[in-house]
């Protein structure tokens, strides 16, 4: 449960009962009343979710973030549920993490630590690797002061009045200062390298293609079925982290493109991990076509999509061509009325939706055919539009969309 630590040594300690706590702050910031999403984060750290607390405030209460009546009831539960932990669905500041600690008597954790646990697990490619590190020592580094309760022994010489141990976090800071430092460096040598992969793959003029979308929509497993690769999935979130690209042989084009699987978002994805990892979601930004994965049977499909459509605004993806691949439809219910329609952005661009099952094989062959037309050239816009009533590809407004997101 100790999100500083070693994620190999938490895992081997076993499953840490959790209580879960969500708060909702009103209609400007996300809340997810039913904490499933934190549930399936806190099962992908290897928690065992206990019990859900939820409750509502105008504003985070300075010391204890839930305020100290709904703190007791959170002790209550920690003590009926003999929990080992407590995980908070939105961020908290480290006063607020040390306090709660204090007062609840268990170590406490927020969305962020859990989130950088999850991919510092599960980052296998040596780019993954530096990338988690240089997040999780940027989140630790805003946290030194409640890590170090054990240097409160040592004292300043005669005459001196520094706080207790302040001598050994500055020195703890300038090494975690000098660990960044040395990370960017190592992450900049391997941008430079994946930046001659790809100019290599453009000068081949194969389309580039790349999946995005939330995670646990079914990127990998799409991916998979595309190209008959063996890429690793597992109904989980952030089941891979790594970018992975392979050629994609179009039959009706007689040609290949080339189809990466990036990294999936997520709600209140951490903005130090986005920047960490912008040398990965790079593989997005300079794609021909995105295919934005959306899980079609998740009752927060829109809420989803929004988040994915903010973050690629936030690496600059937000102009490039889309297909909206709606999956899982072997678990959707009713049945769309139409497998393949149009469908309108957040920028009021209109974009192609199809519906597939990447597990049963269905719609796939209509998206083949879909990325081969673009890669024969031809505009992605509705049937019988001509070139002044043309929804724009780049963003640009769009004169009448009125294209339902239900199927």
């Amino acid at each position: 449960m100790d999100r500083t630590t070693d994620p190999t040594d938490a895992a081997q300690a076993g499953a840490v009962r959790t209580v879960l706590v969500g708060v909702d702050l009103g209609g400007a910031h996300a809340f997810d009343p039913t904490l499933d999403e934190l549930a399936q984060l806190a099962e992908s750290a290897g928690d065992e979710p206990v019990a859900r607390v939820v409750t509502r405030r105008k504003a985070p209460d300075a010391a204890l973030f839930v305020g100290s009546g709904k703190a007791d009831e959170i002790k209550a539960l920690v003590a009926e549920h003999q929990a080992g932990g407590v995980l908070f669905d939105q961020a908290l500041s480290p006063a607020q993490q040390r306090n709660l600690e204090r007062h609840l008597g268990v170590q406490v954790a927020d969305r962020t630590a859990l989130i950088l646990e999850i991919f510092a697990r599960r980052a296998k490619s040596h780019e993954g690797k530096l990338q988690v590190e240089l997040a999780r020592l940027q989140y630790v580094a805003t946290r030194l002061v409640r890590r170090w309760s054990h240097l409160e022994r040592q004292r300043g010489g005669a005459g001196l009045r520094g706080g207790p141990g302040e001598a050994q976090i500055e020195l703890d800071r300038r090494m975690i200062a000098e660990r960044i430092k040395s990370v960017k460096a190592r992450l900049a040598k391997v941008k430079k390298q994946h930046d001659t992969q790809r100019k290599a793959r453009a000068k081949s003029g194969a389309l580039r293609v790349s999946l995005v979308g939330y995670t646990n929509a079914g990127k990998s497993t799409l991916f998979n079925a595309l190209v008959k690769a063996r890429a690793y999935t597992a109904d989980q979130l952030f089941a891979t982290l790594d970018t992975t690209t392979r050629s994609m042989y179009l039959e009706g084009l007689g040609q290949s493109v080339a189809l990466s699987d990036t990294v999936g978002f997520i709600r209140d994805l951490p903005h130090k991990l986005v920047e960490a990892f912008r040398a990965t979601l790079q593989e997005a930004t300079e794609a021909d076509l995105l295919l934005h994965v959306v899980d079609a049977a998740s009752p927060q499909l829109q809420a989803q999509r929004d988040e994915v459509e903010r973050v690629l605004a936030e690496i600059g993806a937000q102009d490039l061509p889309q297909i909206l691949v709606y999956n899982k439809l072997d678990a959707l219910h009713p049945q769309p009325r139409a497998m393949h329609d149009w469908i309108e952005r957040r920028s009021g661009v209109l974009a192609p939706r199809v519906f597939v099952s990447a597990t049963v094989g269905t719609g796939l062959e209509r998206l083949r055919e879909m990325i081969a037309a673009v890669a024969a050239g031809q505009p992605l816009q509705p049937p019988g539009l001509d070139a002044a009533a043309r929804p724009p590809i780049a963003g640009q407004s769009t004169p009448s969309a009125q294209t339902s997101d239900t199927a």
